[in-house]
Formats: C-alpha cells, sequence, structure tokens
C-alpha cells in the first residue's frame, strides 16, 4: 500500500522525469539579438535587434525533439545612432527595403549535456538560406513570477558567421566580415504551437550572390543614407 501511494505522489508532482514536448511562442519583449562587428580594426561595432517572433517545441529531458522557428524584424537593428542605423540598412547592406527579416528553422540538435546543445538549422538573410549552427544555452523552465504567471523558459545563444557568405560585401576596408550574434530568448507556454509549427519548413539553400570588387567599399546609390564617417572622424556640432 506504501508503494502504492508513493507511486500516486510521483504522478501528482510536476516531475522533471515526467516532462513532456510542449510548445512555447517566443516573447518579442524578452526575445533580443545582440551583434558585433569589427569598426576598421579600431573597436567591435555593437547593435541590437529587438522583437523577434516565432515558436519552440522543447522538452528539458530530451533534446533531440525540439524545433525552432524565429523570424528577427531586421529593420528594427539599432546602433545607437542614427546615421549607422541608415547605412546598415541602406541597399548595400542588410538592404531592409527587400528584405525585412531574417529567419532560422532547426532541422537537427547536438545535445552536449543538459543544459547546453548546439542547434544547428537553416538561417535565411538577405535572401540567402545557409545552414548556420548556434550555441545554446538552457537556463530555466519555470513559472514566471509575474502575473498572469504564464510558464516560462530561457535561453541563451551564441553563433558566429560571415556577412558574406550572405551576399553582404560593402564597405570591406572599414566593417569586419565576421560577426558575432549573442541571442537571449524568453518562450512563453503556447498549445496552439504544437499544431502550427509544421506547416512552416526550412527553405532550400540558394546561391550566394557574386561578390562585389573587393578594391575598395562600394559608394552607395546616391537614393542611399550617407555610409558611416571614416575612422577617426568625428562629426562637429552645428
Amino acid at each position: 500500500m506504501a508503494g502504492a501511494w508513493l507511486l500516486l505522489g510521483v504522478l501528482a508532482s510536476p516531475s522533471p522525469l515526467l516532462a513532456q514536448a510542449a510548445g512555447y511562442r517566443l516573447d518579442p519583449v524578452h526575445t533580443r539579438v545582440l551583434f558585433g562587428v569589427s569598426h576598421a580594426g579600431f573597436s567591435t561595432a555593437l547593435g541590437t535587434v529587438s522583437g523577434s517572433t516565432g515558436m519552440l517545441v522543447f522538452d528539458p529531458d530530451d533534446w533531440s525533439s525540439a524545433r525552432l522557428q524565429v523570424e528577427v524584424p531586421l529593420a528594427r537593428a539599432d546602433m545607437g545612432d542614427a546615421r549607422w542605423n541608415r547605412a546598415v540598412l541602406a541597399g548595400n547592406m542588410l538592404d531592409t527595403a527587400r528584405f525585412p527579416t531574417a529567419s532560422f528553422v532547426s532541422s537537427r540538435i547536438e545535445q552536449a549535456d543538459p543544459t547546453h546543445a548546439r542547434v544547428c538549422g537553416t538561417l535565411t538573410l538577405h535572401g540567402v538560406a545557409r545552414d548556420q549552427c548556434l550555441d545554446v544555452t538552457f537556463n530555466q523552465l519555470r513559472r514566471d513570477p509575474v502575473p498572469p504567471f504564464r510558464r516560462t523558459a530561457g535561453f541563451s545563444a551564441t553563433a558566429t558567421l560571415k556577412r558574406s557568405d550572405f551576399g553582404i560585401d560593402a564597405w570591406k576596408s572599414m566593417i569586419g566580415d565576421e560577426v558575432e550574434l549573442r541571442i537571449e530568448v524568453e518562450a512563453v507556454r503556447d498549445g496552439d504551437v504544437l499544431d502550427t509549427i509544421d506547416a512552416h519548413p526550412a527553405p532550400e539553400a540558394i546561391p550566394v550572390p557574386p561578390p562585389t570588387d573587393d578594391s575598395a567599399p562600394a559608394p552607395p546609390d546616391e537614393s542611399e543614407p550617407t555610409p558611416p564617417p571614416e575612422p577617426g572622424t568625428v562629426d562637429k556640432p552645428s
């Protein structure tokens, strides 16, 4: 009889041993992408993108069943300066008029331990789809202590990519090719995700546009914003 009561107690308790894959929706307020790129070797220019949306299927006891789909609104990229923002979003860089979002759709998970995994999939950026992996840390899964007390999963991730791999190759003498990413994610439990996430398969990889002349940065079109000032120059107040 004692064994039966013990079994009933285990079944009634929220034991992690009984966890199952559940659907979550990214919280755009608490999800942010930080990117860093060399500014002519003088420093690492930092920018952020807020407002990302997406869906996640996750079981903390079985990462092999995890699936992730994310859309990042690149038009919200913020470099901390209006002039830099216009230059980064212009047609010879991110070209957000034609490619307003970047997306990532996972295809495989390589778990290292209970809180770390390599999540790989298709990153689509600037109209180019390529394989990309994220090094992900699982922070915690519990109810948010603030009303409405939603069940929330938190993650941190890092990755490195080359912008030229996605056809973004202007200003090579001024802006580094390698881009470092840090991503902070909170995802809220949403039962509808399980029924909809498979409706968005990963896109097929497409060829990268041919690179531009490496001898000098391509000047922007007259219709585009003026590029950022050259290293060592400072705008004087009017």
